[in-house]
């Protein structure tokens, strides 16, 4: 396919698969359950922290931990002691354990009660450096200024260690994109769309890699840079939409 032509196509399953129906079967349908911001930006970063392995589980670990906390994770977290975290301990999604929960819970308190929310820390980082490149390094320092056990880092990516940053990438193209069809929520200003970079797993990788959109073999940030520099030829305000055509064409297999 040529330019144009790859531009129609990929045009074309963006608005097949950017659809409410998506949501199902999605972890996004998880911060969906909320109405109040802060709900659903806790909701969906917590999800999107064990978005890895099989979809019905990864929803299915989510809602048993918004449960845990009332379905009211905002008041929650700001509200609890450490012995309201003690019930969590035992939750457990592939590597990620109660160690590693009541961390990021922790991490989350502290951001809510002393730094502003989630959207300050992202957006300051953003501010200051330009790119989301450096929103991410922000936030990851930020997040580890908590205590906390070594072995909880592995689930904070670091991008300047060549990390994709594929579930951080998720998680902010939820907050900030805003095209009124129903699946990203569109809360965050201060972060725009065009500088969002694809969140890249095995499926869109691989689609990528058949659509001569990525030509480097491993998924990491240097990938994560090239694969959305060249989705931005294809709209330069809005590059991560493809982000739906991609994992969407991986998961059917219609390349």
């Amino acid at each position: 396919m040529d330019f144009h032509e790859l531009k129609e196509f990929l045009d074309e399953k963006y608005l097949e698969y950017n659809v409410p129906g998506f949501i199902a079967d999605d972890p996004v349908s998880v911060p969906h359950l909320f109405d109040k911001k802060e709900d659903i930006e806790i909701a969906a970063f917590l999800t999107a922290t064990i978005a890895w392995g099989n979809r019905k589980s990864i929803i299915n670990n989510a809602n048993s931990l918004m449960k845990c906390m009332g379905w009211y994770p905002h008041e929650f977290i700001t509200n609890a002691s450490e012995k309201d975290f003690q019930p969590l301990s035992g939750f457990v999604h592939r590597t990620f354990n109660g160690t590693d929960l009541f961390f990021f819970l922790k991490s989350l308190q502290n951001i809510y009660l002393t730094q502003g929310g989630l959207q300050a820390v992202f957006q300051k980082g953003y501010s200051e450096s330009g790119s989301l490149y450096g929103s991410l390094i922000h936030f990851r320092r930020v997040f580890l200024e908590t205590p906390h056990e070594k072995r909880s880092e592995k689930h904070v990516a670091n991008v300047a260690a060549k990390s994709s940053g594929k579930r951080l990438c998720m998680f902010l193209r939820w907050m900030v994109r805003n095209d009124r069809r129903g699946v990203d929520f569109g809360l965050w200003g201060g972060i725009p769309p065009s500088a969002l970079m694809l969140p890249l797993d095995v499926h869109t990788g691989t689609v990528s890699r058949e659509l001569g959109l990525l030509k480097r073999k491993q998924n990491d940030w240097q990938a994560v840079e090239e694969v959305t520099a060249n989705l931005r030829k294809f709209d330069p305000g809005d590059p991560v939409k493809y982000d739906f055509a991609l994992f969407g064409l991986g998961v059917n297999r219609i390349v």
